[in-house]
């Protein structure tokens, strides 16, 4: 990851030049040594100039797409988390009821997190029923209606299918992101995102195989 560059200072002292008088020279901040940047998983590391070194860093500085990825999130993990609430008095399945108890441990620490850096960036923090039309992985109003309306194995099944689809929408929001943000926190942030959702995609789908 960018944050997490590997620089290799090969710094080669002249013995025979060097003396008690001439204390060796401390590495120069325009060095041309090769910086190597680790790739995401599946990725090979990549070797950088220290032209394109000086901007793989990510900022402390904000840009819109972190504004925007932010914002967005905050309503993507409102809407799984009124899901996952749904399932104690619902669900069938014990592991579901568990998958979801997880998952409101994990979204509603992050949705504080959320909303208190976008209030340190003097950013708008988005209503409860803010619009999302457009939003990847988003349950439709009439979608969430028929899950609060089912029970047992149908309130399982329902609710695998659409969590699954917020979860893979999670990945595409954060994938735009990492792309385009500046934000180190953010980066972060997207990559706690997709990790932890990523298993639970793969836990949620072991759930949907017949046994």
């Amino acid at each position: 990851m960018r944050a997490a560059l590997i620089v290799i200072m090969g710094t080669v002292l002249a013995l025979s030049g060097c003396s008690a008088s001439t204390p060796p020279q401390a590495p120069r901040a325009d060095s041309t040594a090769p910086v190597i940047a680790p790739g995401r998983p599946g990725e090979q590391a990549k070797t950088l100039s220290p032209a394109e070194a000086a901007t793989a860093v990510p900022a402390p500085t904000a840009n819109a797409a972190d504004i925007k990825y932010v914002q967005d999130m905050v309503i993507h993990h409102r809407q799984a988390l009124d899901m996952a609430l749904l399932a104690p008095s619902r669900a069938d399945s014990a592991k579901l009821k568990s998958l979801a108890d997880r998952i409101k441990a994990a979204q509603g620490p992050e949705i504080q997190y959320m909303t208190t850096w976008l209030r340190e960036q003097e950013q708008k923090v988005p209503d409860h029923h803010a619009a999302h039309e457009g939003m990847p992985g988003m349950a439709t109003p009439e979608q969430i209606e028929a899950l609060k309306a089912a029970k047992g194995k149908d309130f399982d099944q329902m609710f695998l299918q659409l969590m699954i689809n917020h979860h893979l929408g999670a990945l595409k929001m954060s994938e735009r992101v990492l792309a385009g943000g500046s934000h180190i926190k953010i980066e972060e942030l997207a990559n706690d995102v997709s990790v932890t959702q990523m298993a639970e995609i793969r836990r949620m789908q072991e759930m949907q195989t017949p046994r």
